[in-house]
């Protein structure tokens, strides 16, 4: 297994951490790991919904209660559902180059490719019923504990996700509205009966996928310039977070 780079950083704010997923990818795009790919984490320091590249503020979020809550709301540049980010979750990044391994040359194989990694490195700390459902969910026992989304350059393939470990699932259901399009495994639970959280410290994971990505070797910078475009021009800004109200 080739090597990937690893990044343990969160940045200081919503706008920040989303837009340094992006600016990883197109530093990879550009030739900046040299071909090796890189893993991110990242922990949410403050609560905000994240919405995916496509969907509608109204069919997803409940605005009202972010406004009373003070929650914003923003949107990544992945395809996939609305997510409620915060203290308790546990953010990954896959920055991965297409070339050399067939099964991230489309869209369907890059989720299988990296689903079933992701789950054979889970599954020996919480069981073997830990299942890949929809596309890119993981879940446990039925009910959802990860949803992953991904987005693809010509050479290069952003792969990221997030593990519900802490966080407030009451609080989700508060600001989430049930999604227009939720996937036959769902079978119309509401929030609360159909998500779950693991009971593990994030060190354990990041470990498990640290092993299964063999991604050890410290990446050796950042471009931070270009996070600092992206959250100005784009992740700042309601032209975007709002482009599809």
């Amino acid at each position: 297994m080739v090597a990937l780079h690893l990044l343990d950083l969160t940045l200081p704010s919503p706008a920040e951490n989303l837009a340094g997923d992006e600016a990883l990818l197109e530093w990879g795009e550009a030739g900046g790991y040299a071909g090796h790919g890189m893993l991110r984490f990242w922990e949410p320091r403050q609560h905000f919904v994240v919405l995916g590249y496509a969907n509608q503020v109204r069919l997803e979020v409940d605005e009202e209660a972010c406004r009373a809550r003070a929650i914003p709301i923003l949107r990544r540049c992945s395809g996939g559902g609305s997510v409620l980010q915060g203290p308790g979750c546990l953010n990954y990044t896959l920055v991965l180059p297409i070339e050399g391994e067939p099964a991230l040359e489309s869209i369907s194989g890059a989720n299988t490719f990296i689903m079933h990694r992701q789950r054979e490195a889970l599954a020996p700390l919480v069981g073997e019923n830990v299942s890949v459902q929809g596309h890119t969910d993981l879940a446990l026992g039925g009910r959802k504990i990860s949803g992953n989304s991904q987005r693809r350059k010509r050479r290069w393939v952003l792969f990221h996700g997030t593990f519900l470990l802490g966080l407030d699932l009451a609080l989700m259901a508060e600001v989430l509205l049930p999604p227009p399009k939720p996937p036959a495994y769902r079978l119309n639970r509401p929030h609360l009966e159909f998500l779950a959280r693991l009971a593990l410290p994030p060190a354990r994971i990041k470990a498990a996928l640290q092993a299964a990505w063999n991604a050890f070797e410290p990446l050796p910078g950042v471009p931070q310039p270009l996070i600092e475009q992206l959250v100005a021009e784009k992740y700042s800004r309601a032209e975007w977070n709002y482009r599809w109200v």
